[in-house]
């Protein structure tokens, strides 16, 4: 039977990088998948480390086995409009999940934009529409649809390494600059009250171009932004799982459903000051069963 609430599923993120995940994504797939989530998204950090993608989507697969579990999303975080040797390989590597998405069952390819280093957020606008053109082509070509993360990674629109779709100004400049609907945003809340951003307003007026989300929050201290600004020598704001932070994730699930969205929130772990470590599972695992909340619950079929 369907289950109308899988809709939107819950889920969380795999690391494929050896040094960041040494139990490989299979081993690590089989051990969390009994907690209860719902979908995955592989990542990969600037390189896929020759991972061999089709015996890899063989492996997962087996590792889920019969849990209804769906991979709707593969990652490669990186700068991949750069010419540095990494960067070659993060331009690789986002050619090579887009060719091979269709083995995992994945319908969209998520990242970072990139950015010429260290220059205004429009200088990098050119390379983007070069690069990007290319890769948007080649996705549509695939049948998959390109997601960028709001994560600024420290930078600003004066200077930064490695991401101009931080910001709601940049998502117009970007989407102006190379108007494709193969490309999108994989949003999160986090990102925007960490730039003291209300990300309800913003949701609600781009949920058209979102096509992923991720489930991570924010704690903002405003106690300390009165006293000392965003720029003192204590955090004015931490990352956290959702249901630590500071969003009504329940607002927030309503909201992509009342706007169309159908896909996943998956859990971006490894960022919450106090749920990690040791305590990093458990976190997530508390996060997951609040999103589940916020989606409304186990679902009830009507009667008939």
């Amino acid at each position: 039977m369907r289950n109308p609430q899988h809709d939107i599923r819950i889920g969380t993120l795999a690391r494929g990088n050896k040094g960041r995940n040494p139990l490989g994504i299979p081993e690590y797939v089989r051990q969390i998948i009994p907690h209860g989530f719902e979908s995955l998204q592989l990542f990969w950090w600037q390189t896929l480390e020759g991972a061999d993608l089709v015996r890899l989507s063989q492996e997962v697969r087996e590792a889920i086995g019969d849990a209804d579990v769906t991979i709707p999303t593969l990652a490669m975080f990186g700068n991949p409009l750069e010419d540095t040797e990494i960067d070659r390989q993060t331009h690789d590597g986002w050619v090579q999940l887009i060719d091979h998405a269709h083995l995992f069952g994945a319908k969209v390819i998520a990242g970072f934009t990139g950015r010429v280093r260290g220059r205004p957020l429009p200088e990098s606008l050119p390379r983007y529409k070069q690069v990007w053109t290319e890769l948007a082509k080649r996705a549509a070509d695939k049948g998959v649809r390109i997601a960028f993360e709001n994560c600024p990674m420290l930078g600003t629109w004066q200077t930064g390494d490695w991401n101009i779709a931080h910001n709601p100004a940049a998502w117009e400049l970007m989407f102006n600059e190379l108007q494709d609907e193969t490309i999108g945003l994989e949003w999160e809340p986090c990102h925007q009250l960490y730039y003291l951003i209300d990300p309800m307003p913003q949701l609600r007026a781009w949920i058209p171009r979102i096509y992923h989300v991720h489930g991570k929050d924010a704690s903002v201290r405003w106690d300390l932004v009165r006293s000392q600004g965003i720029h003192g020598p204590e955090p004015f704001a931490y990352h956290r799982h959702p249901g630590f932070g500071d969003t009504n994730w329940t607002d927030v699930i309503s909201d992509l459903r009342q706007g169309g969205y159908r896909g996943s929130i998956d859990i971006e772990g490894w960022h919450d000051p106090v749920y990690r470590d040791e305590l990093e599972m458990t976190g997530q695992v508390r996060a997951m069963h609040y999103l589940k909340q916020c989606r409304g619950g186990d679902y009830v079929k009507n009667p008939s």
